[in-house]
């Protein structure tokens, strides 16, 4: 696990921006967080560093966009509205896992025993600009998100 803080939002969107260069087909984030925690801004950079010049907004109503025009397709969910794996499943969106691109998925909780094993958990809590970022995964993307957190200036926590 890795643990670490950032201070605006330029620097929320920054992380995600140097992530999203060491991201490849297939990649699973998985993010919960309060309303307002970052995940949609965090998802910006995301989409900035895979190389789309889409508006990214969150797909609250749609539960998800699909983002093109980057290195690799961004799939951006966000579950809030579901009320479960079921109807996770049930409307074929666990089909996105193997179309080739990354997948972002706000309020992941709620479809948590769907995630892929190798999948990117990121808790975000936050007061005012400042965001705590508690990353699990496996020990390849644990370096990447250390590195992507050192590049934009996060105050990482020991």
């Amino acid at each position: 696990m890795i643990k670490f803080k950032t201070t605006s939002p330029e620097q929320t969107e920054r992380f995600g921006y140097e992530l999203a260069k060491s991201l490849v087909a297939g990649d699973v984030i998985a993010l919960t967080g309060d309303l307002g925690a970052g995940k949609t801004c965090l998802t910006r950079g995301i989409s900035g560093g895979l190389g789309s010049t889409s508006h990214v907004s969150s797909p609250t109503f749609t539960i998800v966009n699909e983002y093109e025009g980057g290195r690799l397709m961004l799939f951006h969910f966000d579950t809030y509205r579901l009320s479960g794996p079921d109807d996770f499943l049930m409307s074929g969106l666990d089909e996105y896992f193997f179309r080739g691109g990354v997948c972002v998925i706000e309020w992941s909780d709620i479809i948590e025993e769907l995630l892929p094993e190798d999948t990117i958990k990121m808790t975000i809590t936050g007061d005012g600009n400042t965001r705590t970022f508690e990353c699990e995964s496996g020990e390849k993307h644990i370096n990447y998100i250390k590195e992507a957190a050192e590049k934009a200036g996060a105050e990482i926590e020991e």
